[in-house]
């Protein structure tokens, strides 16, 4: 399964995100690589109006990362992407346009509205830490009394400096 998202509706409709960041789509691509490394999914993420557009250099082997340039737009990319998938049945397109989504679904693409995807993006993280919990993966947190003595040893008491 790989996904094909319009990075900008995304944003949107992320509780932690804003379109007037002016990092906003660097803090989308990093949620991105999260997720497909949790979830071992890939992703071509689409913007609107990047210079000088095309593939951009913060993509990575999961996570391609396209900016439209300034006579386009990421919805005539996405149509075109969608146009031209080899396998659609293993794509699944997010937008929150409805001639974007039209296409997917002629061409027999799963669709999600941007909101619809945004549980499973930020889920992910909070499943593979419970999962990872129960089966002892987890690392333990809890230091003893003899391991804070250690540091204090190694970095020093403060209350031994004052006086």
């Amino acid at each position: 399964m790989a996904y094909l998202i319009d990075g900008h509706n995304l944003i949107g409709q992320l509780p932690d995100l804003s379109l007037s960041d002016p990092d906003d789509e660097a803090k989308l691509v990093q949620k991105l690589i999260g997720f497909t490394a949790r979830t071992g999914k890939r992703v071509i993420v689409i913007f609107d109006h990047g210079l000088p557009g095309g593939r951009s250099r913060m993509s990575t082997g999961k996570v391609e990362v396209v900016f439209a340039a300034l006579r386009t737009s990421a919805d005539a990319i996405m149509r075109e992407r969608i146009k031209a998938v080899r396998d659609p049945g293993q794509w699944t397109v997010i937008s929150n346009d409805n001639e974007v989504l039209d296409a997917a679904r002629r061409r027999r693409m799963r669709v999600l509205k941007s909101r619809e995807f945004v549980p499973m993006l930020q889920d992910t993280a909070v499943r593979q830490r419970r999962t990872a919990r129960s089966r002892g993966d987890m690392p333990d947190v809890h230091i003893s009394s003899a391991e804070v003595d250690e540091w204090l040893k190694l970095f020093g008491d403060d209350d031994d400096t004052k006086g």
